[in-house]
Parts: structure tokens; C-alpha cells; sequence
């Protein structure tokens, strides 16, 4: 497996994919923006506990990444 950056970009473009579609912004304005506390209070949560799912799953390919190209820079200088 070749790397070729340690940019996480498949979670990024997967929690953009998430969080750009009309459900998405639906539940952002809900938990962020609506007028009704109700609607804020029941949503908030769930939005942030989706944002910090994907931030854990972005670090978690980011640190991946990292190990793997570590691994094929040291194959590559040691050959």
C-alpha cells in the first residue's frame, strides 16, 4: 500500500458527504439555529456527539496514515 500523504481525506470527505446533504444541514440548523429550545435540546447533542465520531475517526486514520508511511519511508531508506 502505497501513502502518499498522512492527510486523513476519506474520513474528511466522508463527514463532509455526512454533513453536507439535506438531512445534515437539517439537523445542524435544528440543534444550532432553531428558535424552539426543544429542537436545540434534542438535537445538540446528536450533532455533537456526530462531530466528535468523525474527529475521533479522522485522528484514528491520521495516526494509521502516519504508521504506514513511517513504515514504508524506513523500507525504503534501509533497501
Amino acid at each position: 500500500m502505497r501513502i502518499r500523504t498522512r492527510w486523513p481525506w476519506i474520513t474528511a470527505l466522508a463527514s463532509a458527504a455526512l454533513f453536507a446533504n439535506p438531512l445534515g444541514i437539517d439537523v445542524i440548523y435544528s440543534a444550532f439555529f432553531s428558535g424552539e429550545a426543544l429542537s436545540r435540546g434534542i438535537w445538540a447533542p446528536i450533532a455533537l456527539a456526530g462531530f466528535a465520531i468523525c474527529a475521533v475517526l479522522m485522528l484514528l486514520e491520521a495516526v494509521m496514515r502516519a504508521m504506514i508511511w513511517r513504515r514504508s519511508v524506513r523500507s525504503i531508506t534501509t533497501v
